[in-house]
């Protein structure tokens, strides 16, 4: 499809918040029209977010309290990419930093953007098994809880409204639909050496 009368163009801009690892910016748009608007946003590094899979059927989860919403909140483990980190780097590091965990096989299942009307975050979606326990190595003044559920609870929290988080929502969606057989995962290594 031709998108070409959707399309805005930036003219201007400029920086309105340089913070540790988040930006704000503030262009200037034509639009389709020719008119012209603002549009504020924020410019994100990118994350990921693992769904760890149990051998007995469970899931990993983690509660962490969550400052801008003033919740302890239920999710997948997720994490920020560093600077030049590959994306499954970064999907094993968390995985191992949030919850001690490393994980024999993953798998992509794709990609969300959490919040398109004012974030460039994007949140690459890895699934994880063949789990081994070990030891976590929790980011300075981070503060998190892991446990495990199984998918039907999660499913039964997301109905309730107790699991509110877009990336958990998002990843619930996956589990379902992977369990049932409808979607397809491509299973590697945890070394990447092809399909396992």
């Amino acid at each position: 499809m031709d998108d070409g009368h959707l399309i805005e163009h930036r003219t201007d801009g400029e920086e309105l918040l340089q913070g540790n690892f988040l930006r704000v910016l503030r262009d200037t748009v034509r639009l389709p029209d020719g008119g012209s608007a603002t549009r504020e946003y924020v410019v994100h590094p990118g994350a990921v977010m693992i769904i760890p899979l149990f051998d007995d059927g469970r899931i990993g989860l983690v509660r962490q309290y969550r400052y801008p919403v003033q919740q302890v909140m239920v999710e997948f483990p997720a994490g920020k990419l560093d600077p030049g980190e590959a994306v499954l780097a970064c999907a094993q590091r968390e995985l191992a930093e949030e919850t001690g965990y490393t994980a024999r096989e993953w798998a992509r299942a794709g990609m969300l953007h959490p919040v398109i009307s004012y974030s460039t975050e994007f949140i690459d979606i890895w699934f994880a098994r063949g789990l081994t326990a070990g030891e976590r190595r929790l980011d300075e003044g981070e503060f998190l809880d892991v446990f495990s559920a199984t998918p039907a609870e999660l499913l039964q929290w997301c109905s309730d409204g107790r699991v509110t988080d877009a990336k958990t929502l998002t990843g619930a969606l996956w589990l379902q639909n992977v369990l049932s057989g409808a979607w397809t995962l491509d299973w590697s290594s945890a070394g990447g050496q092809g399909p396992a």
